[in-house]
């Protein structure tokens, strides 16, 4: 597994971190109107700001006319790569299952036989 997709899962493994990602997916927002919506302390935010920032599943921009507002914004790259990885796991079920069909249809046509 790449080491940026260890990132991703290990960020979002927190359920805090997931509420993040789910009010950033909805707009834009400072680090103060996140804690505020998931009742947390500004520190403690910034926390696990910095670690959704580390692993690049957000971005922080300077607001145009406050330089001290930050603006957090998803990025899309990581959730793409974990797409990727899910879709070559479910790929591997689907094949398993139709295996498993077709083992099961063959005995079931070698019973009524």
């Amino acid at each position: 597994m790449p080491a940026d997709l260890d990132r991703t899962l290990a960020a979002l493994a927190d359920p805090t971190r997931r509420g993040v990602i789910d009010l950033l997916r909805r707009s834009p927002r400072r680090a103060s109107e996140i804690a505020e919506a998931l009742d947390m302390t500004r520190p403690a935010m910034s926390r696990h700001l910095r670690v959704l920032r580390k692993a690049g599943l957000v971005r922080e921009d300077a607001q145009d006319d406050d330089a001290r507002v930050r603006v957090y914004r998803l990025e899309q790259a990581p959730f793409t790569g974990l797409r990727g990885w899910l879709d070559e796991v479910e790929e591997f079920w689907a094949d398993q299952l139709q295996a498993f069909k077709a083992h099961a249809e063959r005995r079931a046509r070698g019973r009524r036989a």
